[in-house]
């Protein structure tokens, strides 16, 4: 079973290719015009175990929260798409992640139900280019379009690069666990679908 796809996103805003292989081995190639993004998009690859190609051209001129929310949302919608019918899958995934100060607690089911929690202390506005408010848009995109119940807390933490970089870390270990197949036979729900 090829657990790929690949995801395009045009709008008037931003043009957005993903392409996602669930079963890869980390590798990552990513370029969103955003470096603090593309950093946090190769760990959620790197970490997840995922192979992850994501190139994005927005206007950033603007500023970068519609070629982030765009990317989050193709993102979402890869992962949807490479789960398929999600027979076979874990289903359920969680992790603590320490970074320093900072631990950030995941959990995730792959529920075909849309839901965020999404906890974390105040940080500083800007991490470089990147406004850190758009860490909690990321996740509420992701999940809209991968139809995942998430989530994120970080229990203690003061830098906003470490606060921010342990979420992505700890929901690429999530997931990780979430979409391995496990050999379960079918569709891992009493309902027969997710």
């Amino acid at each position: 079973m090829s657990r790929v796809a690949k995801v395009h996103r045009a709008t008037k805003e931003s043009t957005v290719t993903v392409t996602l292989h669930l079963d890869g081995t980390g590798e990552v190639s990513i370029s969103t015009g955003v470096p603090f993004f593309d950093h946090m998009l190769a760990q959620l690859g790197k970490h997840g175990g995922f192979d992850l190609y994501v190139t994005a051209h927005g206007d950033l001129d603007v500023d970068a929260h519609h070629t982030v929310e765009d990317t989050a949302l193709a993102l979402g919608q890869a992962f949807r798409e490479a789960l398929g019918d999600k027979s076979g899958i874990r289903r359920f995934g969680d992790a603590l992640v320490p970074l320093d100060e900072t631990l950030c607690q995941v959990a995730v089911d792959v529920s075909g139900r849309p839901y965020l929690v999404h906890v974390e202390p105040p940080i500083v506005e800007l991490i470089g280019t990147y406004e850190t408010t758009l860490t909690r848009h990321i996740w509420e995109s992701f999940v809209a379009q991968a139809q995942m119940c998430l989530h994120i807390r970080v229990l203690e933490g003061r830098n906003a690069h470490h606060v921010t970089e342990a979420q992505f870390k700890a929901v690429a270990r999530a997931l990780r666990d979430a979409v391995r197949l496990d050999g379960g036979p079918g569709i891992p729900s009493t309902k027969g679908v997710l």
